[in-house]
């Protein structure tokens, strides 16, 4: 019985060593995602008692060699991390790429928009001929797929399509249904927002 209760403990280190992740010690912010005002939009309360609690914002132990202000997207577990420094980071459960949209790399945070505009594009349109009415872009408001605020991501290429961005599809984090953009929650997506500078360095792995 010593020898099983023994691996099983070897085993959860293993696994929290390779996470770089624990949330020994963090903060849960689930009280944060009420109703609120924000430049004039009334954002609904998210009902977050139907979201899985592991993907609430909290505070969680990360050790990582990146520099604070760092943003590390987790796409196999739905996770992404704000790196804080001193070993920990804010961690926001996140919907991503559905099958064949999915992708991996290294970017930046080039240009960041408040109640941004969504503009459709080309190929998407082709797929989805009903959004050839948002060609010239979707006004910024409530049910905008942007959400609240979006952050542009761009390489040594140029921009790369994808943003960081919120949804009012709250139902949608945790899984794989975008076109390759992550997504979060409107009220993290505003946390988010406050903490990230322009040119802080992506990661999606």
């Amino acid at each position: 019985m010593r020898l099983k209760s023994l691996a099983v403990l070897a085993a959860l280190a293993l696994s929290t060593a390779v996470s770089g992740c624990s949330t020994i010690g963090g903060q849960l912010f689930t009280n944060n995602y009420g109703a609120m005002t924000d430049a004039g939009y009334q954002l609904p309360r998210i009902p977050i008692e139907k979201v899985p609690a592991r993907f609430h914002r909290q505070e969680v132990r990360y050790d990582t060699s990146e520099k604070p202000g760092t943003i590390i997207v987790d796409t196999q577990n739905k996770f992404l991390y704000f790196i804080e420094g001193d070993g920990m980071a804010v961690r926001y459960g996140i919907g991503v790429g559905r099958e064949g949209f999915e992708w991996h790399g290294t970017a930046h945070i080039a240009l960041k928009r408040e109640w941004p505009t969504w503009t459709p594009p080309s190929q998407m349109i082709r797929r989805q001929p009903e959004l050839a009415k948002f060609a010239g872009g979707m006004e910024p408001g409530l049910m905008n797929p942007l959400g609240a605020r979006a952050m542009y991501l761009f390489n040594k290429g140029g921009d790369m399509g994808y943003r960081l961005h919120g949804s009012p599809e709250w139902f949608s984090i945790g899984k794989a249904m975008s076109s390759g953009c992550i997504r979060l929650m409107n009220q993290d997506i505003i946390d988010l927002y406050d903490r990230t500078s322009v040119g802080a360095k992506v990661i999606v792995m």
